[in-house]
């Protein structure tokens, strides 16, 4: 990757990360961004869980959804979530790092196709798959 891309993306992640304050009040760290791609991890925390006492699916699901963003406004142009699903694998447990992990597949016209796997230290907890749209507009003021 050029390092100009590199730097975009750099730039790009540093502009939205002063505003994000969903995934800062979650505990997330943003560990590397490139072009199309973007690796975040997040502690699993008592109020992360749920009834059955593993991690709640929507915070994998926040955790994978804010990866996935970094990844595609990582080119310094404005884009949003169009459509994400994902599907749970194995659950997380209280104390386990998970690490988020998110590729460009496509790009066509003004939509990106991404996926991201969200894995544990015992293997792979979800994969998401999302589909942005370019709103106009750059990231970088």
């Amino acid at each position: 990757m050029s390092d100009e891309g590199e730097l975009r993306a750099e730039r790009s992640a540093a502009a939205m990360w002063t505003g994000d304050a969903a995934s800062q009040g979650l505990g997330m760290v943003l560990e590397d961004v490139g072009p199309g791609v973007a690796r975040m991890a997040m502690t699993v925390e008592p109020r992360m869980l749920n009834g059955h006492g593993m991690c709640h699916g929507g915070f994998i699901f926040a955790l994978a959804d804010s990866t996935f963003a970094f990844a595609c406004n990582s080119r310094d142009q404005r884009a949003v979530a169009q459509t994400c699903t994902i599907t749970f694998l194995t659950p997380a447990q209280l104390g386990d790092r998970l690490t988020a992990t998110a590729r460009e597949v496509a790009v066509a016209g003004r939509s990106s196709l991404y996926d991201v796997r969200v894995e544990n230290p015992a293997g792979v907890v979800a994969e998401f798959r999302g589909q942005s749209r370019s709103i106009g507009g750059a990231v970088i003021a």
